[in-house]
């Protein structure tokens, strides 16, 4: 099932996932609304913007920002980074096969992508972001201080951010590469697999010069385990050397995460 932005206009997916075991994860359509409203009524006065805002994205957002913006620019946030650091069972997972998706937590700084939103469409546009990323209340919605890498001399901004809700039940912490990893590689959800988030991620950053060390090593790692898989598949009678093999490219919390998703819920 691919995602459109018409989708989420016609609140599709919200109609969808209300007759599934998934629903009572869902917000109320009245505390979706309420955080929508408490988040423009805080909405910043930016000099120079004439009532425009800025959305920071930092991963799905910068390869697939799906609203409406007139100029797009490098960004960096302090106090931030990005990580694996959600559980996703709907859109990169199941309940029984939990991807992850990326969140901004506290510490350190991260490099993605600012939007700018006509100042005329913004309540319209922060809608279809509420739809696609506030459904199960996983993220708060801040407006973070940004400074635009294009112009080091400009003014820190002020740029709308989801950054994670540590109370929720699908906050995962700072996990292992090794789960990580065990948790990207086959898991797969309505808006496709979550090693695919991954890898648009890593491309998105790669378009506009931006390297991110912990995401390319998670790549490679992922490429490790596969590489492992495909050698044990092609050898079904495991030897001794071919086990010692495997283990060595994925470790053991790996491995037991994907015999034994549920220990991950």
């Amino acid at each position: 099932m691919a995602i459109t932005r018409q989708d989420l206009e016609a609140d599709r997916l919200r109609t969808t996932l209300c007759s599934t075991p998934v629903a009572s994860s869902l917000l109320s359509d009245a505390d979706v609304e309420r955080s929508l409203r408490q988040t423009l009524s805080h909405r910043p006065e930016l000099p120079g913007l004439d009532g425009d805002v800025w959305v920071f994205g930092y991963g799905s957002l910068i390869w697939n920002p799906m609203v409406v913006h007139t100029e797009s620019r490098l960004a960096t946030v302090h106090g931030y980074h990005r990580g694996f650091y959600l559980y996703s069972r709907i859109n990169r997972g199941t309940w029984d096969n939990p991807g992850l998706v990326l969140g901004l937590d506290r510490g350190g700084c991260c490099t993605g992508m600012v939007f700018r939103i006509p100042a005329h469409v913004v309540e319209q546009e922060f809608r279809v972001l509420w739809r696609r990323e506030m459904m199960t209340g996983a993220y708060h919605p801040r407006w973070l201080r940004v400074k635009l890498d294009e112009d080091p001399a400009a003014p820190a901004q002020r740029a709308l951010a989801f950054v994670m809700n540590r109370d929720h039940a699908s906050y995962a912490g700072r996990l292992p590469d090794a789960r990580v990893v065990a948790c990207l590689q086959h898991a797969c959800g309505l808006y496709g697999p979550a090693r695919e988030y991954l890898h648009q991620t890593l491309l998105g950053l790669a378009t506009h010069g931006v390297d991110d060390p912990y995401l390319a090593r998670l790549w490679r790692q992922l490429q490790d385990c596969d590489a492992a898989e495909a050698g044990a598949a092609a050898c079904p009678v495991a030897t001794p050397r071919a086990v010692s093999a495997t283990v060595a490219t994925c470790p053991d919390d790996a491995l037991a995460a994907t015999t034994h998703p549920h220990e991950t819920v």
